[in-house]
């Protein structure tokens, strides 16, 4: 059950001329996570929303679904498609999955449900870790009864953003879905009914799920998994073999993939050894797999010299890297939560040793040395302006460093967070990131997503607290949930960082390691409560 609430913001004259002119434009699909396979962050066709008119945006309408939270996750990150063949007609539509294995579809003129589907299926068993230096495994954690009480870092159900695939000839597109019984569904985006039965994998995904080729892939626990959606091998899992882990595989926007079909992603703490070339150990690093013999392997990585130090700190990498064209080479930006921002080269990312970037920032954030409250998290944004400069943005936690200096630093100074926007530029014949602007404060700076010369992004109010004085290290997400400020959301001219709009105190509620969502005129966000927001003109 859904309840909906609209506000009509315009007269009935000017809202007919002005659906009348937006009607045409409408031609975005945003169908995953990072709107593309390299995780760009960039929507390329949105005319509709400008620098100029940004400043007149409001809400448009607020769903409340009826999602519970499971640790700190309600929703995901919304997708968007027009021309959804419906019952009634094409529409544009929003998809957003909740924790709670359901996926909602919702009129993205009303807010109004369409239709909502819940994933059935048998539950994995329990996860046992391997005990230090040989000793039994400890046993499987023990679930609260209240599900808003489960670990931050193990929330269960369905967290992975799914991904949306080219329309057939009746214009239905099937949306791909990982349950948290690690199920592949593939449902109609008309009617969320099964177009094929679910495929069993056995393997989850925390975070978004790529399509590339014939494959819906994504990193799970023990690398990268992939399951063929066409052809005589339809079903087939393929696997990873030969990679020893290292430490959890993140990337809020799931793997990314460089232009010679690689799979990127970053691994979180962990120890490093590279002597077993068949079982390669690679902690705090950004790792390319591509398929061989039928199997997922490494074909690169690079991992910062000081993988120890960092890791001994909980300032894992953590971020999805995005990857674009500079001169006529393709490169990737990386970061983490150390808060250097690196530029590779996904051909040789680390050098012969793995451990030399072709560029590296200075520490933009992060100078308390802080793996909870501070540095950069959830995934890098690029775009490239009219002029042809290439734009690259980082998301931040806590305070600028004070040794770093941007031209441009806007006001209030970043306190809680921001987002960091560099040039790159030709040095000495080599790219090289030039700073450009850091944003005003915002309450955990999050990924942005930039359209039409606007960069959008909120504060996601999240408590990040992990350790406190009393009870220590603690993994309760009830905690943090209690503690948490609300979401807000801004509007960014892409070139200055200069507040252009922002949501203020609409949205009550924080969120945790979801998406802001920009397409076709309109701004969507979610929040902890279970609320879908819509803004537009």
């Amino acid at each position: 059950m859904l309840k909906n609430s609209t506000q009509k913001t315009l007269g009935a004259l000017a809202g007919a001329a002005l659906c009348c002119s937006m009607a045409a434009a409408q031609t975005t699909d945003w169908l995953m996570s990072g709107g593309d396979v390299p995780r760009s962050g960039w929507n390329k066709t949105e005319t509709i929303l400008t620098k100029d008119n940004v400043k007149g945006m409001k809400l448009l309408w607020k769903t409340k679904t009826d999602v519970y939270p499971q640790g700190l996750h309600t929703l995901m990150d919304p997708l968007v498609v027009h021309d959804v063949p419906t019952a009634g007609g094409k529409k544009e539509m929003v998809f957003v999955l909740g924790v709670g294995d359901v996926i909602y579809a919702l009129d993205s003129k009303t807010g109004v449900l369409a239709w909502e589907h819940h994933f059935k299926y048998e539950k994995l068993p329990p996860v046992t870790r391997p005990g230090a230096d040989g000793a039994p495994a400890r046993p499987a954690q023990t679930m609260p009864t209240d599900t808003r009480h489960y670990n931050f870092l193990n929330p269960a159900g369905s967290t992975d953003v799914p991904v949306i695939g080219p329309a057939d000839s009746a214009g239905i597109r099937p949306i791909y879905v990982i349950d948290g019984g690690g199920n592949l569904n593939i449902l109609s985006d008309a009617t969320g009914e099964d177009l094929k039965p679910p495929i069993k994998t056995g393997q989850t995904s925390k975070f978004g799920l790529q399509l590339y080729q014939d494959s819906v892939i994504w990193a799970g626990r023990g690398g990268i998994f992939s399951t063929k959606i066409s052809g005589p091998d339809y079903g087939k899992l393929v696997v990873s073999k030969g990679f020893g882990g290292g430490g959890g595989l993140w990337g809020r926007r799931g793997p990314m993939i460089t232009s010679d079909g690689t799979v990127w992603t970053t691994i979180g703490d962990g120890q490093y050894n590279i002597s077993k070339p068949d079982s390669l150990v690679l902690g705090n690093s950004v790792v390319g797999f591509v398929q061989k013999d039928g199997n997922w392997v490494v074909k690169d990585w690079f991992t910062p010299p000081n993988w120890d130090w960092l890791r001994r700190r909980d300032l894992d990498p953590n971020n999805t890297p995005t990857a674009f064209t500079f001169h006529g080479k393709e490169y990737m930006a990386a970061s983490g939560k150390e808060c250097r921002l690196y530029l590779l080269d996904p051909k040789n990312p680390g050098g012969p040793d793995h451990f030399v970037p072709f560029v590296k920032t200075p520490l933009v954030c992060n100078e308390a040395v802080d793996f909870a409250s501070a540095g950069s998290w959830g995934a890098v944004s690029s775009w490239e302006d009219a002029k042809g400069t290439r734009w690259v943005l980082q998301p931040f936690w806590g305070p600028k460093h004070s040794q770093m200096h941007f031209p441009i630093e806007n006001t209030p100074a970043t306190k809680e967070g921001g987002v960091a926007a560099f040039k790159l530029v030709e040095k000495d014949g080599k790219p090289a990131y030039e700073p450009a602007w850091v944003s005003r404060d915002m309450f955990r700076g999050e990924p942005p997503i930039i359209a039409n010369g606007v960069v959008y992004t909120w504060g996601s109010g999240d408590d990040t607290q992990q350790v406190w004085s009393d009870i220590g290290l603690n993994f309760d997400s009830a905690n943090r949930a209690a503690l948490a400020n609300h979401v807000t959301v801004y509007a960014l001219d892409a070139e200055t960082g200069k507040e252009l709009w922002s949501s203020k105190d609409i949205i009550t509620s924080f969120n945790h390691f979801t998406g802001i969502t920009v397409a076709n005129g309109k701004v969507y966000m979610s929040s902890y409560d279970g609320n879908l927001y819509c803004f537009g003109l």
